[in-house]
């Protein structure tokens, strides 16, 4: 008999994670994966104990699922495609495929046109917050055919952070902040300070990304101090040398003194930006070269 209230197909860290998240909610989860063994793995392991199902191939997961049929893919955006294909032969009217996997958002309204066409609802779903977000309350950002919200919102409210709109966002966005600071003042201090050429930078920051600070500010910077221009240079020391803010940096700063809260680095990192646009000789603020082209890439790449 059918029990399961959703699936999910993919158990990376993300998937494990949002499943005990939703079993956490008292949502019956039916999990798969295309690697069999991960599955007996994650149901040995991690959902030991919890009401997790799981299924050895795609039609026994769709016979676990209640009607209407829910299923949440959060695998890279080429396998969610794959997937799709095989999962529609075997999905009925008003069921609903939730791909969370980052895809390109083009490809959400494409699959949302096509799968309507055989009466299936898609939603593209943003999903951040890592591993630890995606079980004690990841920032959901679902979009699609809007005649599937009404179904998966009480799973959506449900398993997601819980927060004031703009003040959430306001403090989510200055942590970037928080994090970018240190690698500013890392790399002003190998290059002013120990004199490293910008190559050894590069390798002190592809070092560092593959122990413990492996994150992708890290990632990006790296990439940053190796870019080159069309003429073989790098291209950071052409960057201007003068980084901004919006505002949200000193609400966040003010919203913090309010409420008695020490956000220290992230009050210093929004003095940092001040004093980078600052135009004089007196004040050298090479990192807000770093944190301007950190901030480009973020918005692309975000």
């Amino acid at each position: 008999m059918a029990q399961a209230d959703i699936a999910l197909i993919g158990l990376a860290v993300m998937g494990q994670n949002l499943i005990l998240n939703m079993n956490d909610h008292d949502f019956v989860v039916c999990a798969f994966n295309r690697t069999i063994s991960k599955v007996d793995d994650f149901l040995a392991s991690e959902a030991k104990g919890t009401k997790v199902v799981g299924a050895q191939s795609l039609k026994e997961m769709v016979s676990e699922l209640k009607t209407p049929q829910w299923i949440i893919l959060l695998v890279k955006a080429g396998q969610a495609v794959d997937f799709i294909k095989k999962l529609v032969p075997l999905l009925d009217t008003g069921d609903i495929i939730i791909d969370g996997g980052n895809s390109e958002y083009r490809d959400t309204t494409r699959q949302c046109r096509d799968l309507k066409a055989r009466g299936i609802l898609f939603v593209g779903s943003g999903v951040s917050g890592r591993e630890e977000g995606a079980w004690y309350g990841p920032s959901l950002m679902p979009g699609g055919n809007k005649e599937a919200w009404p179904h998966i919102k009480t799973i959506f409210q449900g398993i997601a952070a819980k927060g004031a709109g703009y003040f959430m966002k306001m403090v989510h966005s200055r942590i970037e902040y928080g994090d970018m600071q240190p690698i500013c003042k890392a790399s002003h201090l190998m290059k002013d300070v120990l004199g490293m050429a910008q190559d050894e930078m590069v390798q002190a920051f592809e070092d560092w990304n593959k122990t413990e600070l492996d994150l992708f500010l890290i990632e990006i910077a790296a990439n940053i101090l190796k870019f080159q221009d069309a003429y073989s240079r790098h291209l950071l020391p052409k960057i201007r040398d003068s980084v901004g803010q919006k505002g949200t940096g000193k609400w966040t700063a003010i919203s913090a003194l309010e409420y008695g809260i020490p956000v220290t680095l992230i009050g210093e990192a929004v003095f940092a930006r001040c004093l980078s646009s600052l135009k004089n000789d007196r004040i050298q603020c090479w990192p807000g070269a770093v944190a301007q082209a950190c901030n480009f890439i973020c918005k692309v790449a975000l």
